[in-house]
């Protein structure tokens, strides 16, 4: 994926957005619109076609794109549904920064689409009405992950990388996501229509569906458990050694190496680990595990919390460290060494480094986690995420097609010794 400064083999052509005019046609060009905030579309390099044509395929999408010459002038069929495309992440991203899903209503034909994304702007609005932030400004880049073509129609997998600029109590603060979505495009009349748009929600699948939630109690497994952790240890009478008596057992847990490496890993996977196609949880545990938090092994992939990759074509780490679920049974869980956590009743309790577990249906199964990385004026939590990629995003994910009025959330503090 291009990154975001012109670095890459790939150019971004940049959109501006703002109100836009009274009335559109769909083969009107993106450079024609004024926008308030910036859009731009770029290829992935998946290696679905060899590389030289590939390379061919790039500068002639980078020209295109960097001209604003989308309603003048022949157009190959790609280059038509390219700029289709072009125009509709233009478009999302004015809705964006407007909070509203009107700048899309007259481009897009998919009614259904139209009703949920309304309703997720309407949720994004009175949250930051009731948090009193304002938008300052908005960018959405486009990376084409996927396209199947047939006949007169297309559909194209998308990844949209959103960066807010919030304004809060004469504080700023950027806050950036991704969101996944698959298009499908139809032509007619020499234009090409978005007919149907289909958000994916990987934040709500879980890596090993049911059977993740059918293990061993972490409750049944921690006093064995801590008798891996505990060694043994002599009396000292620290009347005759002072200098020992103020010295507290356990790790220190470093907040501040945790929420770094949340920063470095949070739109890709650090080779060192597994990267899984559900990575949620995988991430959070190695940003804990950053912070100095001790590995629990046992060997057992129902109990602890361990991580030691592939070994002979196995799966060799604990449910806890991989799925959502299981880490909240295993933060839940008493324990004296080792990682614990202490249940808040609120979201404002928390400190850096510490973890979100989310509800999406209200069905007591938590497909989805985050780790605290900054807050804001008010002193609410910023969270991290990594299946869909999220930096400084407002804890209650409001903003996220996954969220609904079910959604529950359990919030964990990290003691400062483990």
């Amino acid at each position: 994926m291009a990154k975001s400064g012109g670095r890459g083999p790939q150019r971004n052509r940049q959109h501006r957005t703002g109100k836009p005019a009274a009335s559109e046609k769909r083969t009107a060009s993106a450079a024609q619109t004024r926008r308030s905030g910036q859009a731009a579309i770029h290829d992935a390099s998946g290696g679905i076609e060899p590389v030289k044509q590939l390379e061919r395929k790039k500068v002639k999408l980078s020209a295109l794109l960097e001209s604003s010459a989308y309603s003048g002038g022949h157009q190959t069929r790609e280059q038509s549904w390219r700029a289709a495309i072009d125009r509709y992440v233009s478009l999302y991203n004015q809705a964006e920064t407007e909070q509203h899903a009107r700048a899309l209503s007259d481009y897009i034909e998919d009614d259904i689409h139209e009703a949920r994304l309304s309703s997720k702007m309407a949720r994004l609005r009175e949250r930051d009405l009731l948090r009193g932030v304002l938008p300052a400004g908005s960018q959405t880049k486009a990376q084409l992950l996927r396209v199947n073509e047939s006949g007169s129609e297309v559909s194209v997998q998308l990844r949209l990388h959103v960066k807010r600029r919030m304004e809060h109590s004469g504080r700023y603060y950027m806050e950036e996501r991704h969101e996944l979505e698959r298009l499908w495009l139809y032509q007619t009349e020499g234009s090409w229509i978005v007919r149907q748009i289909e958000p994916q929600l990987a934040e709500r699948r879980s890596r090993y569906g049911s059977a993740a939630h059918q293990w061993l109690a972490e409750s049944e497994a921690s006093a064995n458990d801590a008798l891996i952790l505990t060694p043994s240890l002599p009396y000292l009478n620290y009347d005759l050694l002072p200098q020992f008596k103020n010295r507290h057992n356990g790790i220190r847990y470093r907040r501040d190496l945790a929420a770094a490496y949340a920063d470095r890993w949070w739109n890709e996977g650090n080779p060192a680990f597994e990267l899984f196609e559900v990575n949620c949880t995988n991430y959070v545990s190695q940003c804990i595990f950053a912070g100095n938090a001790p590995m629990n092994y046992t060997g057992r992939r129902e109990s602890g919390w361990w991580y030691k990759g592939r070994m002979k074509g196995g799966e060799w780490w604990s449910y806890s460290w991989a799925v959502s679920h299981a880490l909240t049974n295993y933060l839940a869980a008493p324990r004296k060494t080792g990682l614990r956590a202490i249940e808040t009743e609120s979201a404002r309790e928390l400190q850096l480094g510490d973890v979100i577990v989310y509800d999406w249906n209200g069905d007591n199964r938590f497909q989805h986690s985050t780790i605290v990385t900054a807050f804001d004026a008010a002193g609410e939590p910023l969270v991290n995420a990594n299946t869909v990629a999220s930096r400084h995003r407002y804890w209650d994910y409001k903003d996220s097609y996954a969220w609904t009025e079910g959604t529950r959330y359990r919030f964990f503090h990290i003691p400062d010794l483990l």
